[in-house]
């Protein structure tokens, strides 16, 4: 405040604008958040792990030969793709087998050598999720966007 009673508020009013722009078009965030899933879901398949912290049962292949489950040619992995936008953030496979190894179940009609055979049972193997870890590294990215917008300048 200066001697008549003003106050210089033009560092805080930027603050607002900063924090109003970035309310108004978080794309930004979306992009950060969605690259995280991403990232976290193909290291999932490296560690052979899912979102809640527990390993996979190993597939047949994996038991008899050695390897990683769901990876002998890495189709499944190899599509693992994100997108954003203003107002959203996601991340997925497109292959069509994906949600019996995601959610498990009976297979439905016979593949080759160690592929699932008509009426065998696939175990779940969830590599898609938020992860506590995720959750918190999304918190993470929202908050340094914040941080950002209220301190830049």
């Amino acid at each position: 405040m200066d001697v008549w009673g003003k106050v210089d508020d033009a560092e805080i009013l930027g603050a607002l604008k900063r924090l109003i722009s970035l309310g108004r078009n978080p794309e930004p965030a979306m992009r950060d958040i969605a690259t995280l899933g991403e990232s976290s879901t193909r290291l999932r398949f490296r560690t052979e792990t899912g979102p809640d912290g527990k390993r996979w049962k190993p597939s047949l292949r994996v038991q008899l030969y050695g390897g990683k489950t769901l990876t002998k040619d890495a189709h499944l992995s190899g599509s693992v793709s994100s997108n954003h936008g203003r107002d959203f953030a996601e991340w997925g496979v497109n292959r069509v087998y994906a949600a019996i190894q995601q959610f498990g179940g009976r297979a439905g009609r016979k593949v080759g050598k160690f592929g699932p055979l008509r009426g065998a049972i696939i175990p779940a193997r969830p590599y898609l999720g938020v992860s506590s870890d995720d959750a918190r590294d999304i918190l993470d990215i929202l908050q340094r966007r914040i941080d950002g917008a209220a301190h830049a300048g």
